[in-house]
């Protein structure tokens, strides 16, 4: 059949010459190649028309096939990343959720300590003098024994500038320690050493440590400064407060660099004693600062004129009622009302520096920074923690202080 066609295909272009020749009068050789010319070209169109359609339908179905694959590894790539995008949020969620319960427990705990620190001193003040039990006996003579062997200990925390988070001042709390090492949490001790006045010697010896603290941290950094902590009996006490002015008389190059801290209910109902022996530390170059805030609607001239230059207030509380418009504000001269961002930079005009202590959450140090509060303290900057061993014997207090304070128990 091929053949037949091939043939007539030749006829036809034999036909084409014939007619160029004839009829388009043109010469031999090129009626000739025209039917040649001719020939060829049925015979082109031939085999494409004959072509199997098999082939192309093929490559058809082959692309088809390609491209539904690469929409498929599309999707799957989109299910991939979708269920990467879900199982990050759940680990970031998690991990939240977990180091959120470990604040909570450990804010919880020191909460306890405080509430049961300021169970003491409630009981201390409103039930007087009373017989000791022997389990309160046994807790004095362990308070005994720890401050005549020396076993007085200070732990520290940061304090850190915001928002670079530095480590601008620490704060020294004073722990004591049974003769095997086993510390004596402050709910064990305080109310036994109240009863038996030594809580002047036990923040003399924990100041004593503090000085040498600053000392060497001005050897590295002379702008880190120290809030050592310094009970109300402390600075009422007739006996050991003139050793506790003497020993700051001999280190007043240090008053710069280190602020007694005092709680801030002590220093609102702080006796005529208590201001005077304070007014002597100020006179010698020495600040103060109070911790415990419980609002800042305080006497900013009447802090001024005591020589506070820090307050510091639970982190959460402060955000409370910088937050609320109508919130409390502080006494001040200012006769307009604050808003919550004024407070910071109004307590900074009367050289008073707000702290925000007691920071748990990263959410409430984000907020703390849209007031412009200038240091934060608290376990997410770091927790306080016992100074190295080496440290702790260099710092130790000599014998003759250990004696001579404990004298005075």
């Amino acid at each position: 059949m091929t053949a037949i066609l091939f043939l007539i295909y030749m006829a036809l272009g034999g036909g084409a010459g014939w007619a160029l020749f004839n009829l388009a009068e043109q010469s031999l050789p090129i009626a000739v190649i025209g039917g040649v010319v001719t020939t060829l070209m049925l015979g082109q169109v031939h085999l494409l028309l004959s072509r199997p359609k098999t082939r192309l339908d093929d490559i058809d179905a082959k692309i088809d096939k390609l491209e539904g694959g690469q929409r498929d590894v599309g999707a799957q790539l989109k299910v991939s990343e979708a269920r990467t995008d879900a199982i990050e949020t759940t680990v970031k969620h998690e991990l939240t959720e977990r180091r959120d319960a470990l604040v909570s427990e450990m804010r919880q705990l020191e909460g306890l300590i405080d509430r049961l620190s300021s169970s003491f001193e409630n009981q201390l003040a409103t039930r007087g003098p009373q017989t000791v039990q022997p389990a309160e006996d046994a807790s004095l003579r362990a308070v005994k024994l720890a401050l005549q062997d020396g076993r007085v200990d200070l732990h520290l925390q940061p304090v850190v500038s915001l928002p670079q988070r530095r480590v601008a001042f620490y704060e020294g709390f004073s722990r004591l320690r049974n003769a095997d090492g086993a510390l004596i949490l402050p709910a064990e001790f305080l109310d036994a050493a109240r009863r038996a006045n030594l809580m002047g010697v036990i923040d003399n010896m924990t100041l004593f440590r503090c000085v040498q603290i600053v000392r060497r941290l001005a050897e590295r950094d002379r702008r880190v400064g120290v809030f050592c902590n310094i009970s109300a009996a402390s600075l009422e006490d007739e006996e050991t407060f003139p050793h506790f002015l003497n020993f700051m008389r001999d280190n007043k190059d240090l008053a710069s660099s280190l602020i007694f801290e005092i709680r801030a209910d002590a220093f609102e109902i702080r006796s005529r004693k208590m201001r005077e022996n304070m007014d002597q530390l100020t006179s010698l170059g020495f600040r103060f600062s109070i911790d415990h805030a419980s609002s800042v609607s305080l006497d900013l001239p009447r802090l001024q004129d005591a020589g506070v230059r820090f307050v510091k207030m639970n982190g959460t509380q402060l955000l409370d009622e910088l937050k609320n418009p109508e919130g409390p504000r502080p006494i001040c001269a200012i006769q307009r009302q604050l808003s919550g961002e004024d407070v910071s930079a109004v307590f900074a005009r009367y050289g008073v520096t707000l702290v925000a202590e007691k920071m748990e959450a990263e959410a409430t140090v984000v907020e703390v920074l849209g007031f412009d509060i200038p240091y934060g303290q608290g376990h997410i900057f770091g927790a306080p923690r016992p100074i190295k061993a080496s440290l702790m014997e260099e710092t130790a207090p000599p014998p003759n202080f250990v004696n001579r304070l404990s004298s005075f128990g």
